[in-house]
C-alpha cells in the first residue's frame, strides 16, 4: 500500500504555531553571531595577550590614557600655531533666514507677510530670528511686507507687483 505524503501547504500549516506569545523584555536576545565576547587582556602568558597586553614595551602609548593629541608634531611647532592669524569672527552674529520672492507665491494673494505668516507657511524655521526677503524669481501676487528686511531687488519686484513694504 502506498504511503500518503503531505503537500507543501499542509506541511506549512502543521509547522505554524498555534498561539502567538507576547514579546517580553526577558525574551529578547541579540541576533545569532552579532555579539562577541570581549578580549580579556593581561591575563597571563597562556592567553596569548598577557604581560604587556598587546601594547608593546613602555612609552606613552603603553600607559593608561596615553597617546598624543591630534595635530601633535613630535614637539615641533605645530602647523596651527605657525600660520598667522587674521580677522575677527563675531561670536554673537545671527545669520538672517533667507526667503526668495519666488517662494512668496506659496502664500495667498493680498496677504500680510510677517515672520509669523512665513513660519506658518513653512518658509522659515524660527519666527523670532531675523528674516530677509531676497529678489530671486518672479512675483505675480501683491503683498504687504511687515517686520521683515527686504533687499533692493526684492523691494523693486514687490512694488512692481503692486505690493507695499512697511517698516
Amino acid at each position: 500500500m502506498a504511503k500518503a505524503t503531505k503537500t507543501p501547504r499542509a506541511k506549512k500549516a502543521a509547522a505554524a504555531p498555534t498561539a502567538v506569545r507576547p514579546l517580553r523584555l526577558h525574551d529578547l536576545k541579540p541576533a545569532k553571531g552579532s555579539t562577541q565576547r570581549p578580549t580579556r587582556v593581561g591575563r597571563g602568558p597562556g592567553s596569548g595577550i598577557g604581560k604587556t597586553s598587546g601594547k608593546g614595551n613602555k612609552g606613552e602609548k603603553a600607559r593608561a590614557g596615553g597617546g598624543r593629541r591630534p595635530g601633535f608634531e613630535g614637539g615641533q611647532m605645530p602647523l596651527i600655531r605657525r600660520i598667522p592669524k587674521r580677522g575677527f569672527t563675531n561670536p554673537f552674529r545671527v545669520a538672517a533666514q533667507v526667503v526668495n520672492v519666488r517662494h512668496l507665491s506659496l502664500l495667498k494673494d493680498g496677504l500680510e507677510v510677517t515672520p509669523e505668516t512665513l513660519f506658518g507657511a513653512g518658509l522659515v524655521r524660527r519666527p523670532d530670528h531675523p528674516i530677509k526677503v531676497l529678489g530671486m524669481g518672479a512675483l505675480t501676487r501683491t503683498f504687504t511686507v511687515k517686520g521683515v528686511s527686504v533687499s533692493a531687488s526684492a523691494r523693486q519686484k514687490i512694488e512692481q507687483a503692486g505690493g507695499t513694504i512697511e517698516g
